[in-house]
């Protein structure tokens, strides 16, 4: 005969008779199966069933029956074969409760979702005995336990189904102290750091506490033992994850929550005395201290929907101290700690019949349609878990689809995703996906991504790679769209021109000029027709500036005749005030003409200054015909220059550089990269120079580098 286990022997300590004879014989038969098989660190497997047999037997109250079931269970759960000989050897009760526990364990991400609440129907439609239920529970207790020994991937899963499905069936069972255990357990492995500063400041502030409640029941004492009540005293403190939870919905520090720990006054009474004796204690307390009575919640009068009993309030001692005060009967205190479990236990039922009544209330409640949607902590998810075939979980935004799946993974397989497997069946790369799904992703080499998967995805990590590529591939495109012009334009003997752009990308209706360099690229804009525009756009400027160029003369020339001599431009007119029109910004050797202003001074503008024609034909009496001394002084003259080109803002040394060593002297300088066409920089400069060789010079230099497609002189200084 196997020799039981260290702790088998608590698990026999309650059991005499027939009773314990069941429980010791399924244990030898679990021993048996499960021989040499080791949990994951390295202790006998038997461990675990026997941990779950005390979970139920001690912490849920179950009999002999669901011990033994526990015990069967994981015997017969990998062999089939084991469930014949148990047929032949146990009760119908036991058997029907085993073969509801091997159903749920073959449970799988493959097989079903872990949607919340379809997964409580499967539960329940292989829970026929509601044991079934309780008992599954108890094993997640014994597994979260235990966590520590289960490998990362493990116990991420573990941790969301804990989340998902047993924390609310517990929950929602009245089974509050296992519940408030497993919440703590999934804060401590899910949120490391918060959880441990929370626990640590218990930790700290605990003397604290002591010290409160001691004090506080020190004036309580004589009254409350004149009074003739039978009491005990528990001082409460909420677990880490309850603190952490007030935090967050309260948006407060630790130190903001007001009801870290509370005092229990438990009390000892028939139960037609139970409402006068609680209110008799509550008028004990805040006749010694001073009430909060916005915080009274009456649970007697009124029990909350599961039957939790008690009477709670908030005083405050004289140095300003606050402290909640739970007042209720050792019967709301089981009911309040263990559930409905405890009601029958509180009332000495042992028998059958009382069991039988509490499970077939837990089978009522596992049946409540919605029941995971009702008073739940964790009804709300905002995330989807996913498994990959090979069983590892993937977390995504609640509505993502297979293509934010296959992001997940990794961004190549994202970039070639042509579809997936979603639970066995072939789907589109928009497949909505739900926790659960196992999921298979397709892929093809050339496969590329598009604008439209955008609208697809929802995940951050999808849409930040799916729109570096495609910013990636449009840069490309459009770079050899440029390049596919350019050699065009050269046999042409066209200049490309910032401005020349923008009218053929007005004219071909596109939203940016990389979009226009895109659809060259893609022969989606004939060539021929750039060039004829181009050549009816040349043809028409020509036409224009000749026919403003003779206009402008002419006028120039009719003023100059009324106005007699030139005016020579020299820093040696003392008796004269002139200036440089900001608006065209002439320097020394630009053609140029005076106008006379109406303070008496005279601004010298450039021939071609954007307002010479209407300041000739409106007022020609003003004009005055000037000319620049015969050779430049030491006078610097500021003008301002647009550089455009191909790349990014990083060239920007180089143009500065450039402009240094060409003698220009930089007063301001701002680059950017254009905002519906990134691959092409623009860059704006203010510069002092000698005369307009000088500046002949500066531009030559600029237009000689490579990443230079084009250099302007600007009529307005905008820096």
């Amino acid at each position: 005969m196997i020799e039981p286990a260290s702790n088998i022997s608590a698990l026999l300590s309650s059991y005499k008779g027939k009773e314990r004879e069941i429980v010791e014989k399924s244990y030898q038969i679990a021993a048996a199966s499960l021989e040499g098989l080791e949990r994951e660190n390295h202790h006998p497997f038997l461990e675990h069933p026997v941990n779950v047999a005390l979970i139920v037997k001690d912490e849920i109250g179950l009999r002999s029956t669901s011990v033994a079931a526990v015990l069967l269970h994981e015997a017969t759960r990998s062999k089939d074969e084991m469930m014949e000989r148990i047929q032949k050897e146990f009760s119908s009760e036991i058997v029907n409760i085993v073969k509801g526990l091997n159903n749920i364990s073959r449970i799988t991400p493959k097989e079903t979702r872990l949607q919340a609440e379809n997964y409580r129907k499967l539960i329940v439609s292989y829970s026929k005995d509601p044991r079934v239920t309780l008992i599954k529970i108890a094993d997640r207790l014994e597994i979260m336990r235990n966590l520590s020994i289960f490998p990362k991937s493990s116990i991420m899963r573990k941790l969301t189904e804990s989340q998902m499905l047993y924390i609310p069936l517990a929950h929602q069972l009245g089974l509050y102290k296992i519940k408030g255990e497993m919440e703590n357990l999934f804060f401590k492995y899910s949120d490391p750091e918060h959880y441990r500063a929370i626990s640590n400041k218990l930790l700290a502030t605990a003397p604290d506490r002591e010290k409160l409640a001691a004090e506080f029941i020190r004036p309580l004492e004589k009254k409350l033992k004149e009074s003739g009540l039978k009491y005990t005293l528990k001082v409460r403190t909420k677990t880490a994850w309850s603190i952490w939870q007030k935090m967050l919905k309260q948006d407060v520090p630790f130190e903001g929550v007001s009801d870290v720990f509370a005092i229990r006054f438990i009390l000892d009474v028939a139960p037609e005395k139970e409402k006068d004796a609680c209110w008799q204690v509550y008028s004990l307390v805040t006749q010694e201290y001073k009430p909060d009575v916005s915080r009274l919640r009456d649970w007697i009068s009124n029990p909350k929907p599961n039957g939790y009993e008690s009477l709670h309030t908030t005083v405050e001692n004289k140095d300003g101290a606050k402290v909640e005060v739970q007042i209720r009967t050792v019967r709301m205190d089981q009911m309040a700690e263990s559930g409905h479990a405890s009601h029958w236990s509180y009332k000495g039922i042992k028998s059958v019949r009382g069991l039988d009544e509490w499970l077939l209330d837990v089978k009522k409640m596992l049946e409540t349609p919605g029941l995971l949607n009702q008073d739940s902590p964790h009804k709300d998810l905002d995330e989807i878990f996913v498994f990959t075939p090979s069983g590892d979980l993937k977390q995504l935004p609640k509505g993502a689809s297979v293509l934010d799946f296959a992001f997940s993974i990794h961004s190549n397989l994202g970039m070639t995703c042509s579809g997936a497997k979603v639970n066995g069946k072939v789907k589109s790369i928009r497949e909505e996906l739900h926790t659960g799904d196992v999921v298979e992703i397709m892929s093809r080499k050339d496969q590329k991504p598009s604008r439209d998967w955008l609208n697809i995805v929802i995940s951050s990590k999808a849409r930040s790679h799916i729109k570096s590529r495609l910013k990636e591939e449009e840069g490309k495109m459009s770079r050899m769209g440029r390049e596919m012009l350019e050699r065009r334009m050269k046999n042409w003997k066209i200049e490309l021109s910032d401005d020349t752009l923008t009218n053929l990308t007005k004219h071909f209706k596109m939203k940016s000029i990389g979009d226009f360099f895109i659809a060259i690229n893609d022969y989606k804009i004939d060539l021929q027709a750039v060039k004829d525009f181009l050549s009816d756009s040349q043809k028409e400027e020509s036409r224009e500036k000749e026919e403003k160029e003779t206009s402008t003369s002419k006028l120039a020339e009719k003023a100059t005749r009324d106005r007699g001599d030139y005016l020579v431009i020299s820093d040696k007119l003392d008796n004269i005030s002139y200036k440089m029109a900001k608006c065209c910004n002439p320097i020394f050797g630009d053609d140029v003409f005076g106008f006379v202003t109406a303070t008496g001074g005279i601004s010298i503008h450039r021939i071609s200054c954007p307002n010479a024609a209407r300041l000739i034909s409106q007022y020609p009496y003003r004009i005055q015909k000037v000319r620049w001394r015969q050779t430049s002084t030491s006078s610097q003259f500021q003008t301002s220059l647009k550089v455009i080109g191909n790349g990014d803002t990083t060239i920007s040394n180089t143009i500065m550089e450039c402009v240094a060593n060409a003698g220009a002297s930089i007063r301001a300088f701002r680059i950017g990269e254009r905002q519906k066409n990134k691959i092409e920089f623009v860059a704006e400069m203010e510069l002092s120079v000698g005369n307009k060789g000088h500046l002949d010079k500066v531009i030559s230099a600029l237009k000689k580098l490579r990443e230079v497609t084009n250099v302007l002189r600007t009529s307005e200084r905008k820096i």
